[in-house]
């Protein structure tokens, strides 16, 4: 591979087969002397553009559920694939009758709100905001378009952070904004605040700013629970690069931060705040996991698949592990988040219409080429319509409208597939760092911070050095939106 010495963006046109045919659309790739800077319509500022055009198409296709398929039965919202937790939840959690998260306690099956307490904080401040006058279908639909409001922040949010990680690569935060399955889930529940997080702390890794990486970190866990497992692949690379010391800040971040937010919870509503941990044990079997597939097929009830899903993520934790230290050439940071946060969403007991959200942003980092990721979208969005659809069908009594048991299968079959596919690639990726597009221009792990460049200390193999042309990316401070000369 070459070094490329110039200090300009790559062209994903001149990369990339299915990039350059879809730019024929707009009047093909962009020549080499075309002019890269000197607008004020950045790289970054065009993606956030994108990125929030594609949220607001993904509210319109929620419209007809904001219009009434919310509020007359739960068949039509299954029919028009508009469904969202936000509305319903905004009664049923005690958030229209002025109730405190955590603290009160709740008429009907859930005593208590069962998401983490950042998330909390967010649903509250959404209800906060929320006119309290009109009818209950209007507050319902207020609060929806609030909390809309405030999740467009955060997906504007993560598409700068997506940008602005890879410095000479901005364009890649397009597979982001772009992504179908964005546009589709992005209302359907509050994981934007924590994935809007997560991207934060991984632009502030690439920066070398291990304390404030792990600050956001310990925040995203406070709101989601997937975030805590970046603290493992980059326990494996520090490991391997000998980088303790910036693994220490990072863990230390992470914890003194999710305590500063739970602790006050924790002494005061234990109850409360012990609902989301206690929920997620006993949650049976639930809609798109690779368990139901079993059971459904087969028939056993799977009784112990906390046990099995517990097993086999960390099993497949473990083989990445390894794979992180046996790799010829260290890999890069956003590989291995990648394939430990699909591990834990294919081994998990369901998998919601949103957890693609949290693959997305690493996706685009670990392997930002358009051709899997279209292929791994088109099997997103088969899942996507495949679990309304299938929702439909049963609660449609006689009428049976929509997919029976068996074409619900084959949607998580696609799904697995789809997940299982873009995994193997970027396996291969860090097995044959040459196939890796983020390195064919010299770099060796644009995310990766103190790792960027670094020599190893410890492997399980006969590692490879990175080659000479292989140099770290040039530091910069975090300008926000904005682009170097």
């Amino acid at each position: 591979m070459t070094k490329v010495h110039e200090d300009r963006p790559v062209l994903p046109t001149q990369q990339d087969e299915v990039a350059a045919a879809g730019s024929e659309l707009i009047g093909g790739p962009m020549g080499r002397y075309a002019r890269l800077g000197g607008h004020w319509l950045n790289p970054v500022r065009v993606i956030v553009l994108v990125a929030i055009g594609m949220f607001a198409l993904g509210m319109v296709q929620k419209l007809p559920c904001y219009d009434w398929a919310w509020f007359r039965g739960a068949g039509s919202q299954y029919t028009h694939a508009c469904y969202s937790d936000i509305p319903h939840l905004y009664v049923v959690r005690g958030f229209a009758d002025g109730l405190t998260p955590y603290f009160d306690r709740l008429t009907g099956d859930m005593q208590y709100l069962e998401y983490p307490v950042l998330t909390g904080l967010f649903m509250q401040v959404a209800s906060w905001l929320t006119p309290t006058g009109g009818s209950m279908q209007h507050r319902e639909q207020m609060y929806w378009m609030v909390n809309a409001g405030m999740l467009m922040a955060c997906a504007a949010v993560i598409a700068v952070c997506v940008a602005r990680t890879h410095r000479r690569r901005p364009w890649d935060a397009l597979l982001f904004a772009l992504a179908p399955a964005f546009a589709l889930t992005a209302t359907i529940n509050w994981d934007l605040l924590a994935i809007a997080l997560t991207a934060a702390g991984m632009l502030m890794w690439s920066r070398g700013r291990a304390l404030a990486f792990g600050i956001l970190i310990g925040l995203a866990t406070a709101a989601k629970l997937y975030p805590v497992l970046l603290l493992g692949p980059l326990f494996v690379l520090c490991w391997r690069a000998g980088k303790w010391r910036a693994f220490g800040l990072a863990t230390l971040g992470a914890v003194a931060s999710w305590l500063v937010v739970n602790l006050p919870v924790m002494l005061y509503a234990w109850d409360g705040w012990s609902k989301f941990y206690t929920f997620s044990q006993e949650r049976p079997i639930d809609f798109g996991s690779v368990w139901l597939l079993i059971s459904q097929r087969s028939g056993n009830p799977l009784e112990g698949a906390n046990t099995y899903a517990t097993g086999l993520t960390l099993l497949l934790c473990g083989a990445i592990g390894l794979l992180g230290l046996t790799a010829p050439r260290r890999p890069r940071y956003a590989q291995l988040v990648f394939l430990v946060v699909a591990a834990f969403i294919l081994a998990n007991k369901v998998y919601s219409p949103q957890y693609v959200l949290w693959l997305i942003p690493l996706a685009a980092l670990a392997r930002p080429r358009w051709r899997d990721m279209l292929i791994w979208q088109a099997c997103e969005v088969m899942y996507f319509l495949g679990i309304w659809s299938y929702l439909a069908y049963t609660t449609s009594g006689d009428k049976h409208q929509g997919l029976p048991v068996e074409g619900y299968q084959l949607a998580i079959a696609a799904h697995l597939l789809g997940t299982l596919y873009l995994c193997a690639v970027i396996v291969r990726d860090v097995l044959l760092p040459d196939r890796d597009v983020v390195r064919q221009d010299g770099s060796d792990d644009p995310s990766g911070g103190v790792l960027d460049g670094a020599e190893d200390r410890f492997t399980l193999s006969h590692a490879t050095r990175a080659p000479q042309d292989a140099t770290p990316s040039e530091g910069q401070r975090v300008e926000w939106g904005a682009t170097r000369d």
